[in-house]
């Protein structure tokens, strides 16, 4: 009598366990070992592009994200900074390129230049920003940068996918408990009328195959809600979290993905980076230009030739690599205001059902047949040890 309790009780621990083995599998190991790589690591280039490209697609448009930026309050939250980076550059660059005029000025007129230099910064960021923002897709490839971020190291894309799915593998291993237990009962009966050893491996084989696939269904079907009965409402669990969902996907992009500090990374080092520093020269150009037109007879009383140009280029590319830490002061101002967090949200919260199970659904379907058979494998393995221990 005592085995005809214990079958169902080990059929539940059958269902729990190749649960948790296919969780893990999912996630582990990060690089190849006894010839598996967890499916999230082995296939984060194709998982990452699917999300780089639902990202720009549907949920962000950078246009619209700079467009709330309010460019006097960036000016106010940068200014100390930004001054004393004029004064550093603009001091530096002349000092280099002309020495012998920087010398020949006396400290009043060299003041009276940084100065008049230091009153073009507002302008430059003001105009630096509309360009940006009618320029966006040729400074910087947004897909391509999502897509950088997202694979940036081997841990981000596991992270983010784990914490996205949490309470759907809480659900794949509980499931396994009671799909294991409602099997093992049937593999009960069918021992008791036939006798055979056999049934104990061949369902633990079934019950792992079964609940693996039948858990891992359930996560995503049905994807719109149906009454089961007339009584019953089912929808997939992660359906079901359609808007829990959307808020957590969208916070973890903009506090590991699209953040300030990793946006202007990529306008000022990526690979457009190039015509960053053109828009960066055209700005200072102008800029410059009209502020120090009342100086310049002062400097052409050096009687030395001011090779203009060069400035104008110097001053660009000393200002490429500085722009961070001139503009960290207003980057909690530009998290709050660009909102990429709340876009994202707003956006993923009116996808369609399909789209929206494209955020999830490839870190299952990859090696999925896979996971499904090591379920089979693990349920038959523990079927045939349980065998030996009741009998």
């Amino acid at each position: 009598m005592l085995i005809y309790v214990a079958i169902p009780i080990v059929g539940a621990i059958i269902g729990y366990v190749t649960k948790r083995a296919a969780i893990e599998m999912m996630f582990r190991p990060a690089r190849r070992t006894l010839g598996w790589q967890g499916v999230v690591p082995k296939h984060r280039g194709r998982i990452a592009a699917i999300a780089a490209e639902l990202l720009t697609t549907r949920l962000i448009d950078p246009r619209e994200v700079l467009a709330r930026i309010d460019v006097d309050r960036v000016n106010a939250e940068i200014e100390q900074p930004l001054l004393n980076t004029v004064d550093a550059i603009a001091r530096d660059v002349i000092t280099e390129h002309h020495p012998n005029v920087w010398e020949a000025l006396p400290p009043l007129a060299q003041d009276v230049v940084i100065k008049q230099v230091q009153l073009a910064a507002p302008r430059i960021v003001s105009q630096l920003l509309t360009e940006l923002r009618e320029n966006i897709d040729s400074v910087v490839d947004v897909k391509q940068f999502a897509l950088a971020q997202l694979t940036a190291d081997d841990d981000r894309l596991v992270r983010i996918v784990r914490e996205l799915a949490r309470p759907e593998l809480r659900f794949i291993a509980r499931s396994g408990v009671w799909f294991g237990l409602v099997i093992g009962l049937a593999q009960a009966g069918v021992f008791a009328l036939t006798g055979q050893p056999l049934v104990m491996p061949i369902f633990g084989a079934l019950i792992g195959l079964v609940t693996d696939w039948l858990a891992i269904t359930l996560v995503f079907w049905p994807r719109e809600p149906i009454t089961v009965l007339g009584r019953w409402r089912v929808q997939g669990s992660f359906h079901r979290r359609h808007a829990e969902v959307a808020r957590r996907y969208a916070r973890l992009i903009a506090d590991e993905v699209l953040t300030v500090p990793n946006m202007l990374t990529a306008v000022l080092r990526g690979p457009r980076s190039d015509r960053t520093l053109a828009l960066i020269n055209d700005v200072v150009t102008e800029a410059v230009d009209e502020q120090t037109r009342v100086f310049r007879p002062l400097l052409a009383a050096t009687g030395r030739r001011i090779a203009v140009s060069e400035l104008h280029q110097a001053a660009a590319l000393r200002a490429l690599p500085v722009i961070p830490d001139a503009t960290r002061n207003a980057n909690g101002y530009l998290t709050d205001a660009m909102d990429v967090a709340g876009m994202i949200e707003r956006r993923m919260r009116a996808l369609p059902a399909a789209e929206y199970e494209s955020v999830l659904r490839p870190a299952f379907q990859q090696e999925e047949p896979k996971l499904i058979a090591a379920g089979g494998v693990i349920g038959a393995v523990i079927g045939e040890l349980a065998l030996l221990l009741l009998l």
